[in-house]
């Protein structure tokens, strides 16, 4: 089977497609604010599934990695009002520390795909 790879580096891919599923690597953001930090993430995660032929309607699953648990309602504000009605994915939500201190949110989502 073929894999395709997107926006690929010498560290990663942005997409990776295989089987009729898409994988992002994990997006971030260095706004001020976890809502407009988890803003711009979803705004990259759009742009991503629209290169791999994918749209949120489409995810399958999304693991969210939070700096402090403490965020977890204000994050939660700006997800629910994005994900469509009736296409809410699997999820998954927990604390990590996150690659630089300025980052508060990374998510990384898997989504069927064309």
């Amino acid at each position: 089977m073929t894999i395709t790879r997107i926006e690929t580096g010498q560290r990663m891919s942005r997409i990776v497609k295989h089987n009729g599923v898409a994988y992002l690597c994990g997006q971030t953001s260095d706004a001020p604010t976890v809502a407009e930090q988890t803003r711009d993430i979803l705004a990259k995660v759009e742009d991503l599934l629209t290169k791999a032929g994918s749209d949120k309607t489409r995810i399958l699953k999304c693991e969210i990695w939070l700096a402090d648990m403490a965020d977890f309602a204000e994050m939660n504000a700006v997800w629910d009002a994005w994900v469509p009605e009736g296409h809410a994915p699997a999820r998954a939500c927990g604390e990590s520390k996150l690659a630089r201190s300025v980052l508060k949110v990374e998510m990384i989502v898997t989504a069927a795909c064309d």
